[in-house]
């Protein structure tokens, strides 16, 4: 996994992106770093390493059984490591680890056809999707997700998506 100490508005994130073999090439491992970066900064978050996978079907089904207990496919899925309560106390400073986006690109590749757009965009919305989960937005309930609905929106305006 490469790491990235990017630009001034990035260089305090850590964002390792993994891409299937088989899916080289079908997206931008520095756009993928530099929207996640984007990301991170516009939420205020401090110091911070994440991991963005990019996988097939099969990967995200099985880790979507094993973690989440759904045996199907699904577009993205994030693994949080600062959830709950228990977090760990960090000194100032520390980076905090915040996780692991997983993306399926063949589903994205299905959606954005569907939705008519581009994949880049289709990859683009499950990233911020996954990170905005990361970082404690949920749709579990409707209010909830109004408000992360609404921030995914303003993100990927800024990011030149939408």
């Amino acid at each position: 996994m490469a790491w990235y100490y990017g630009d001034e508005a990035r260089m305090k994130y850590e964002i390792g992106v993994k891409i299937d073999g088989r899916f080289r090439g079908a997206v931008d491992e520095e756009r993928l770093r530099g929207f996640a970066g984007r990301v991170l900064a516009a939420e205020d978050v401090a110091p911070a390493e994440i991991g963005v996978v990019v996988t097939g079907d099969a990967v995200v089904r099985r880790l979507n059984c094993q973690f989440c207990g759904e045996d199907a496919p699904t577009d993205v899925l994030s693994f949080a490591l600062t959830e709950g309560k228990d977090k760990f106390a960090l000194p100032p400073g520390e980076t905090i680890r915040l996780g692991e986006v997983v993306i399926s690109l063949p589903t994205a590749r299905r959606q954005a056809k569907r939705g008519g757009h581009s994949l880049e965009s289709e990859v683009a919305l499950l990233l911020v999707h996954g990170l905005l989960h990361l970082l404690g937005y949920d749709h579990a309930v409707e209010s909830e997700e109004r408000r992360m609905r609404s921030r995914e929106e303003a993100l990927l305006a800024s990011l030149g998506v939408i």
